[in-house]
């Protein structure tokens, strides 16, 4: 995993979780308590309600990117800019200011004026955006997104069999499409990547953004650090039954958990609260490294098939192999003996290992195509058993 040195904030698996608190200079902004339009009153938010509370890295948004309102072209968010930088100028703590933009332009105006970092919601669809970054060694942001600067992560409204292939757009799933979509316009050295959770379609899901959340540690195949913007959305507040004011909770627990599963910064409009979720996530994260002489050792962290069949796929290593090489424990409880006997005798055809324990529990360990050929084998004749056919299966999702 690559760390990202953003002004001299270290990002990445060798520092801790870092912070992103939020000020919005729009007038559109749905929400109130972060946006302003006079620079004091900005810097005293920043000061007092961002950094005091522990935010490492402040992103200024100069529109609102909710897909009610038109997108500002970047003359008008130019003029806009303005009172970014008054702000800059006013704040009296230390942090790493990010520019929200989607426009190279601005970026560059905003590198070049007092900025240190780029937040590009629309994932380098200005073929510019790259090359402006790296001109200033900047670190950026970059949110998954079709390469349209009108439609910033409308992932699943993207003609895919057009941009990838019509083989590949027929079997993607949501997850595929927002990983391919980061992809797109590729990477710089300096690259934070955005799974883009949110209702940024219509085509978009609650159901999308869940799966994405469950499949995080997907995205470190990338070998770049991660940023989240997981606060009082939708997909948290449906699991709890709770509207946006009651979500700080729901929040605080995705936070901890999205920490865990790769995630390096948490973008959020509570600060303090979110602060405290993350250092939680730190300390019950455990990514063994070492590095001696210029050589790195990480434990590869995959939990699953489809884990490792990304990190190979972007590898350029055929990803089946993954069914071989990675290896499961499953735990099997409920069993009759005569049906732990038929399912053992399964175990053993296919080449996995059986244990029975001495509570009645089992142990099948053995390699995805093992228990794959263990699902197979059962049929309607092995009677009790044969609902695990397919629970077998999901094992390896």
């Amino acid at each position: 995993m690559q760390n990202v040195d953003a002004a001299g904030l270290g990002i990445g698996d060798d520092h801790p979780s870092r912070i992103m608190g939020v000020l919005n200079v729009s007038e559109e902004s749905p929400y109130d308590p972060s946006v302003f339009d006079d620079p004091a009153e900005a810097a005293q938010y920043v000061d007092e309600e961002l950094i005091d509370e522990g935010a490492d890295i402040v992103d200024i948004g100069l529109e609102s990117a909710n897909k009610r309102f038109d997108v500002l072209s970047a003359d008008e968010e130019l003029e806009r800019l303005h009172v970014a930088l008054e702000t800059i100028d006013q704040v009296s703590g230390d942090a790493i200011f990010s520019i929200e933009t989607r426009y190279a332009a601005v970026a560059a105006e905003a590198l070049a004026s007092g900025f240190d970092m780029v937040n590009d919601i629309c994932g380098f669809a200005d073929p510019e955006m790259p090359t402006v970054c790296a001109d200033h060694d900047a670190a950026v942001v970059k949110m998954a997104s079709p390469p349209d600067l009108e439609r910033p992560g409308a992932v699943e409204e993207t003609d895919w069999s057009e941009r990838k292939s019509a083989d590949w757009a027929a079997s993607a799933d949501y997850v595929d499409q927002v990983f391919e979509a980061l992809k797109q316009n590729g990477l710089t050295e300096k690259t934070i990547v955005d799974p883009a959770f949110g209702g940024w379609s219509e085509a978009q899901t609650l159901e999308d953004d869940r799966e994405t959340f469950r499949r995080l540690r997907e995205f470190r195949a990338l070998g770049k650090p991660m940023l989240v913007s997981i606060n009082r959305k939708n997909f948290l507040g449906e699991i709890a039954g709770r509207e946006t004011d009651e979500r700080l909770p729901v929040s605080l627990a995705a936070t901890s958990l999205a920490v865990e599963r790769g995630a390096h910064v948490i973008r959020t409009h509570d600060v303090a609260e979110t602060r405290d979720a993350a250092l939680i996530g730190d300390a019950f994260t455990t990514r063994s490294s070492t590095q001696r002489n210029g050589v790195r050792l990480s434990r590869l962290e995959v939990d699953s098939n489809r884990d490792l069949r990304r990190h190979l796929r972007e590898g350029g290593i055929d990803p089946s192999l993954a069914d071989d090489w990675l290896h499961h424990t499953v735990e099997i409880d409920g069993l009759d003996p005569s049906a732990r006997d038929r399912l053992g005798q399964h175990a053993h055809e296919a080449g996995a290992r059986w244990i029975d324990l001495a509570d009645g529990r089992s142990l099948l360990f053995g390699s995805a195509a093992e228990i794959s050929r263990i699902s197979s084998s059962i049929t309607a004749s092995d009677g009790d058993i044969g609902s695990l056919k397919d629970d077998l299966q999901r094992v390896l999702e």
